[in-house]
């Protein structure tokens, strides 16, 4: 699949209550790296791999949850078609101007039905990674700090009208629908929706309350590494919502956990590639829990319950 238009998630905007005991979770537990503080006094994070200045910021807030959650488009060109066509269909938007992130430029930002904020931006600043890229090594020593992701990977979104929200991704921004668990003919649960050739890149679940977080999902290579992220948990007392363990739906392996505010995050990896021509894989709601925990074939309430 050619990657034009969007082209990935590029960095998730989350309220914590105490910024200094998150940084130092975000960077010890979990293992990024900081980039930088801005004047409001949000922090920038970024994986050992990634090479862009940030994909995660934390802000201090009274409640927890999601800002916003920001997708990279390939050129100016196609943010300001994107702009037009999401006005055309109906979305509203607003520019945000460049700088108001760390090393950002102008970034467009739209409400979806669902209640969240997504943003589309072009450029941010390519700071690279230790590796470099001339004869990189395979690793750096940051990859074996905390659980070290290697990307932001997906955001799981719960809120209400998920299917006005799907439209909005597959009719203006070039999504397909990759899986979904039917509650009847007619409507959904849960849809995991992409861009390019992964499981998913954002996904959402029928909640009444708009503008909640699941959770954010970072990736890891291989099982081995999931594992070891659920020693690394327990060894620093975090609290695990479930997992290790296998989802149906994408078929990836997983661990759920709460950051010290309650957000949850997961540590993901593996799971089908996915194309635009192919056929939506269905769940259906008597094999949900197969669906959501493969091997335990049934859903916990914190997991269906627990949002900020």
């Amino acid at each position: 699949m050619a990657m034009t238009g969007v082209l990935r998630p590029g960095h998730v905007q989350l309220r914590v209550l105490d910024l200094n005991e998150s940084v130092d979770f975000y960077s010890n537990v979990l293992g990024l790296i900081e980039t930088g503080r801005d004047a409001m006094g949000r922090v920038y994070f970024k994986t050992w791999e990634e090479r862009d200045h940030h994909s995660v910021i934390l802000r201090q807030a009274d409640n927890a949850g999601v800002d916003f959650f920001a997708f990279k488009v390939d050129s100016d060109a196609t943010l300001a078609k994107l702009e037009k066509d999401l006005n055309a269909y109906g979305v509203a938007t607003k520019r945000i101007e460049a700088g108001d992130l760390l090393e950002t430029r102008e970034r467009v930002r739209f409400t979806l039905p669902t209640g969240h904020d997504i943003e589309l931006y072009a450029h941010k600043t390519a700071i690279g990674n230790e590796m470099g890229e001339l004869n990189p090594e395979a690793w750096c020593a940051n990859a074996e700090k905390g659980i070290a992701p290697i990307r932001l990977d997906h955001a799981l979104l719960y809120g209400p009208d998920i299917e006005k929200a799907q439209a909005i991704f597959t009719d203006v921004l070039g999504f397909f629908l990759v899986e979904h668990i039917a509650l009847d003919d007619s409507q959904d649960l849960a849809i995991w929706l992409s861009c390019s050739t992964k499981a998913h890149d954002i996904a959402f679940v029928r909640h009444p309350e708009p503008g909640k977080l699941h959770h954010v999902s970072f990736l890891l290579e291989t099982w081995e590494q999931v594992l070891r992220a659920a020693d690394i948990m327990s060894m620093n007392r975090v609290s695990i919502d479930i997992g290790p363990t296998r989802h149906g739906v994408t078929r990836g392996t997983t661990i759920y956990a709460f950051d010290p505010n309650g957000n949850r995050f997961e540590t993901f990896c593996g799971g089908n590639y996915a194309y635009p021509d192919q056929k939506p894989t269905k769940w259906t709601m008597d094999e949900v829990g197969a669906a959501v925990f493969y091997h335990d074939r049934k859903l916990n309430d914190r997991f269906l319950t627990v949002v900020t």
